[in-house]
């Protein structure tokens, strides 16, 4: 029977390389990727050049995808991407820490349909600006005749390649005053552009895909200050994904293919350039890059490499309310209308309706895309949070008891177990959102195991053996988390349990409450040294075997998975 201190040694070997990482191509960036059809600007090529020396091999999200087992792509669904668990579970964590941020900047989510007549497109001017990137779609009821067309059941439908409309039919579901605005919609539902075969690349060019995709309808007087909150989120969400540096750039009027009027376009950008200007933050102008229907703010963003990338986006839309007749009631409408006040009582007095200003954002821009960025930006050593394979726990053997214990420490590290059992019975459903614990009781050697899990990038490997059960503990190694000796080794509840030395109580030496803790001398005799309490007691190297509580583990985990780490 192997002991718990072989285990310690055993967690100590170091890993082999957990991949081979090839050079390819960079990938070209996908077309502005939210509601517009507009190609990168000319130079955009030029600018996105790669600043990283010609020998230094490139991460490629393709081949790191496989080897992570996140997606798989199929011939039978060009451009649409398969997710496997892993990568289900990434997926997932990202849109969740985005709901998560949802109730503080004020939205709500919604679900659209996937398909709308083609009348409805139509009437947003897609069908004329966008109708050769979208899929058409025909059924029953839906035959799609071109001549002697009834609008109605024989219509033609369409795959929606944006959520906007969806939103405005919500919008207009119910009569709205200027009290209830800004209204804040968010959706993730898949979307669908046809985009030309040639140009699929795994993530970053796909025909299926989601998008965090918000639309604020408001008064034209709160632009300014819903621009400038979407800044602050896009800000927030790129520092806790250690995502950047990023520039601002303002796309305007397109020359060809734009609704609206010169006019309306001028009020637009004249807009959204007083938001960049208060925003603090350098921005450029990408002339006649803007949507179809308005002006747009694109964050693009530097990777790892020195690569640019068009991620978020913030675009002004006065067009759109207009072709779905969006209104809302307001005192004094013209002056509403202005983005004006007053305190005349006999204007107030008047009520009338008024257009909203339809703002569309996106925090992250194509979740498929912000993952192969982070993908090649982590190359597999993700942060704790967002690693789909967090804990692996290694039974030292597959007897019963031991793998009973590992069964029930990932229970308990999942939050559906107490650690100790109450009367109110054994289990305790959590979050969905949980931590990702895989177990490995397969009869083979403790080393050829923890050697495979560090190939595979767990963040935290546990070791389980006779001895751990008694005690209701595992031999933890927390290497596996990024940059974990210059961080964990401070963790109040680490530094805890990492006292490995025999400690008498605690006492009050003074006005110094210390701790004695025994040592031995150069002539081998035992004496007390002091030393405050809370000084730093861990070193890197016990990061690699940690005996830690069941419970101590978990409040730990818990702790790190909420604050994003």
């Amino acid at each position: 029977m192997m002991r718990s201190s072989r285990a310690l040694r055993l967690l100590q070997i170091r890993s082999r390389p957990s991949h081979v990482v090839y050079r390819v191509p960079r990938i070209q960036s996908i077309r502005n990727g939210y509601c517009t059809a507009c190609e990168p600007p000319a130079g955009a090529a030029e600018s996105a050049k790669s600043t990283a020396s010609p020998s230094t091999p490139l991460a490629d999200h393709r081949q790191l995808g496989i080897e992570q087992e996140l997606f798989t792509t199929s011939a039978y669904s060009p451009g649409s991407p398969l997710f496997l668990p892993n990568g289900a579970k990434l997926f997932n964590r990202l849109t969740n820490f985005l709901r998560a941020q949802y109730d503080h900047f004020g939205f709500q989510e919604v679900i659209t349909p996937t398909i709308y007549k083609k009348s409805l497109w139509e009437k947003s001017g897609h069908w004329e600006n966008y109708a050769n990137d979208m899929y058409s779609v025909v059924g029953r009821g839906a035959k799609g005749e071109k001549e002697g067309r009834q609008v109605g059941e024989d219509e033609e439908y369409g795959l929606k390649p944006m959520n906007c409309p969806g939103h405005c039919l919500i919008f207009a579901s119910k009569k709205r005053s200027y009290k209830e605005l800004p209204i804040r919609y968010a959706d993730f539902s898949p979307l669908h552009r046809n985009e030309v075969h040639g140009a699929l690349s795994g993530l970053t060019r796909v025909r299926r895909f989601h998008q965090d995709d918000g639309h604020i309808f408001c008064r034209p007087s709160q632009i300014r200050q819903e621009i400038t909150s979407t800044l602050d989120f896009i800000k927030m969400t790129y520092n806790v994904f250690g995502l950047g540096p990023y520039r601002l750039a303002l796309s305007t009027r397109p020359a060809d293919h734009f609704i609206g009027t010169v006019e309306e376009w001028e009020n637009a950008e004249a807009a959204l350039k007083e938001s960049l200007d208060a925003s603090g933050q350098a921005w450029t102008i990408n002339e006649g890059d803007g949507a179809f229907y308005g002006p747009k703010i694109d964050v693009i963003l530097k990777d790892s490499d020195g690569k640019e990338h068009q991620t978020a986006t913030i675009q002004l839309d006065f067009q759109l309310p207009k072709r779905f007749e969006l209104e809302y009631q307001a005192p004094a409408p013209e002056l509403e209308q202005k983005g004006e006040s007053t305190t005349d009582l006999a204007l107030l007095k008047v009520q009338g309706p008024v257009t909203p200003v339809l703002i569309h954002r996106a925090v992250l821009g194509s979740v498929e895309r912000i993952m192969a960025l982070l993908i090649e930006h982590h190359n597999g050593h993700w942060p704790f949070w967002l690693n789909p394979r967090q804990v692996m726990i290694i039974t030292v053997n597959d007897s019963e008891p031991v793998v009973e214990f590992a069964q029930k420490c990932k229970r308990v590290l999942q939050g559906t177990q107490r650690a100790r059992l109450g009367k109110a019975g054994s289990r305790t459903q959590k979050s969905q959102d949980r931590i990702s614990v895989d177990i490995d009781d397969s009869a083979r050697s403790l080393q050829k195991k923890i050697r495979e899990a560090k190939s595979k990038r767990y963040s935290v490997i546990a070791v389980v053996g006779p001895q751990d059960v008694e005690k209701g503990r595992l031999v933890v190694d927390f290497t596996g988390i990024p940059k974990a000796e210059e961080t964990m080794i401070h963790d109040p509840a680490l530094k805890r349990v990492g006292q490995l030395h025999d400690a008498v109580p605690e006492r009050h030496l003074g006005t110094s409450l210390v701790r004695g803790v025994a040592s031995v001398d150069q002539n081998n005799k035992t004496s007390s040294v002091k030393r405050p309490l809370g000084s730093p007691s861990l070193t890197p190297e016990q990061l690699k075997g940690l005996r830690v509580p069941i419970e101590d583990l978990q409040k730990l985990l818990f702790k790190m998975k909420a604050e994003y780490r």
